[in-house]
Parts: C-alpha cells; sequence; structure tokens
C-alpha cells in the first residue's frame, strides 16, 4: 500500500509542478488553488509512505516520478524540446526508480 501512496504522491507532484506554471506565479486564482491543493495531498501522501519505506527510497522515489512527469508533461504541454540526450536522461532516472523498487 506505502507504494501506491507513493506513486500517487509522485502524480501530485507532477501536477503541482504544471500547476506552477498556469498559475503564473500564484497571480491566477484556481490555478493557485489546485496547485497549493496537489502540494499539500502530495506532501501528505508521502509522509504517509515514509511510515513504512526507506525516507531516502521514498524521497528519491517520489522526485523521481516527479521529474520524469513534469518532463513528459512540459514537452506535451508546452513544446519543450524532446531531445535524444533528453530522453535517455529520463531512462536513466526510470531505471533508478525501478532498482529501488526492487531492492527495497
Amino acid at each position: 500500500m506505502a507504494w501506491v501512496l507513493l506513486a500517487i504522491a509522485g502524480i501530485l507532484e507532477v501536477g503541482w509542478a504544471i500547476g506552477l506554471k498556469y498559475s503564473e506565479g500564484f497571480t491566477r486564482l484556481w490555478p493557485s488553488v489546485a496547485t497549493i491543493g496537489a502540494m499539500a495531498v502530495s506532501m501528505f501522501l508521502l509522509a504517509l509512505s515514509v511510515r513504512t519505506l526507506p525516507v531516502g527510497t521514498a524521497y528519491a522515489v517520489w522526485t523521481g516520478i516527479g521529474a520524469i512527469g513534469t518532463v513528459i508533461a512540459g514537452i506535451l504541454l508546452f513544446n519543450e524540446p524532446a531531445t535524444a540526450v533528453r530522453v535517455v536522461c529520463l531512462g536513466l532516472i526510470l531505471c533508478g526508480i525501478a532498482g529501488l523498487k526492487l531492492f527495497t
């Protein structure tokens, strides 16, 4: 169950990171509310997951999911470049997440 909570927390991290862009520096009300809400729930779920998972592993996986998801969302939503180097680096992050999951 801790891994499921951690995965949801990571997805919400992507949501709040993208929300920062849409909130335009917290100057737009509803995108700001959604961003802050996603931040709070993401942190809460991370906190629940570290009750049973090692904190270093949980934090690394949480940030990894957030990093990968945010880069992909940036490519899809904001036309950020999808260069070969970026894709390879994302693959390396994914390998790290998988390794932590397998050996924890």
